[in-house]
């Protein structure tokens, strides 16, 4: 695709029942001059998304259906066709029809396909780039990930975003706030994080300018597990505490390895819009809590009451 295509109309695959696919529904539908539909097609039938392509005729296509397994990512070790036919198969069927059409497709890819090793340590501040070819498939859905990613990057109309252990400004079962915070016990590794409230509004202003290719999509910056729960526990609860546990020891609690690692946010920053702010993981996610507090006031939760799952005796 030699020139981007003005934003008229949005596709969304994963809008109705997806976490980042509604999200990404809630944002266009608020932003005047573009129409969003929600796909009903399954994308593993090829003929049903072709069928869609042509009857609702997009600008823009966003990619945020697929399967990261419940309550996580150890569903997908013993669930390996379905994980495929979802993940690999459907979403290149999406690519590729949309190629066929020249309609620009955004993919919420994963940037979990990724470790630290001896070239990128942990606390080096040094990060993967979009030119390094991954390194972790110690999960059946990193495996899966990794090896789609070189695949969808042969394709021109195709911008691959890589997230990773996305937040978002509440507390819904897919926030990784949410899941470390019910957690009994938590590594404490640096990483990079995708802090949504900022991040969403990028993808879609990149997706406007017409942006192809892999990009490291997480906020600048590694922060860890215990730095989290700390902001955590001084703008949500006070009373909550946690414990860590070390790698090998999580490691005896849950069936696949999980992934770690920095992203090098160079390129995703340098070729940015004008006009849109991304702040530093550590800032983001201050100011992300302090969303989140305001939210869990107006819903009843805060001060004092909280739902049971959340509350440590």
């Amino acid at each position: 695709m030699s020139e981007s295509k003005p934003m008229t109309s949005v596709l969304i695959y994963g809008g109705k029942t997806g976490w980042i696919g509604g999200l990404m529904a809630k944002l266009i539908g608020e932003t005047p001059g573009i129409k969003v539909a929600l796909a009903a097609a399954r994308i593993e039938n090829r003929e049903e998304v072709a069928k869609e392509l042509d009857e609702v005729k997009p600008s823009h296509v966003l990619m945020a259906a697929g399967i990261t397994g419940r309550p996580n990512i150890d569903w997908c070790e013993d669930h390996k066709p379905e994980t495929i036919r979802t993940n690999v198969i459907g979403t290149l069927n999406v690519a590729d029809l949309c190629n066929v059409r020249e309609i620009h497709v955004t993919v919420y890819a994963t940037g979990c396909i990724f470790k630290y090793d001896d070239a990128h340590p942990l606390g080096s501040g040094k990060g993967f780039t979009e030119e390094d070819e991954p390194n972790f498939d110690g999960s059946f859905y990193s495996e899966t990930k990794g090896y789609m990613e070189p695949m969808l990057s042969c394709y021109p109309n195709c911008m691959i975003l890589r997230v990773r252990m996305p937040v978002s400004d509440d507390l819904i079962h897919r926030n990784f706030v949410t899941k470390i915070v019910k957690y009994e016990r938590v590594v404490n590794i640096p990483n990079s994080m995708t802090i949504l409230h900022e991040m969403l509004p990028a993808s879609l202003a990149m997706a406007k300018k017409g942006l192809t290719g892999v990009y490291n999509f997480t906020n600048p910056g590694v922060i860890s597990h215990n730095e989290v729960l700390d902001l955590y526990i001084k703008y949500i609860d006070p009373t909550y505490h946690y414990t860590n546990f070390t790698v090998e020891e999580q490691a005896e609690v849950i069936k696949a390895p999980r992934s770690n690692n920095e992203l090098d946010t160079t390129k995703l920053m340098r070729d940015m819009p004008e006009g849109i702010v991304i702040n530093d993981i550590k800032t983001a996610f201050d100011l992300c809590f302090q969303r989140m507090k305001v939210n869990l006031t107006e819903m009843g939760w805060l001060p004092d009451n909280m739902p049971a799952e959340f509350v440590r005796s």
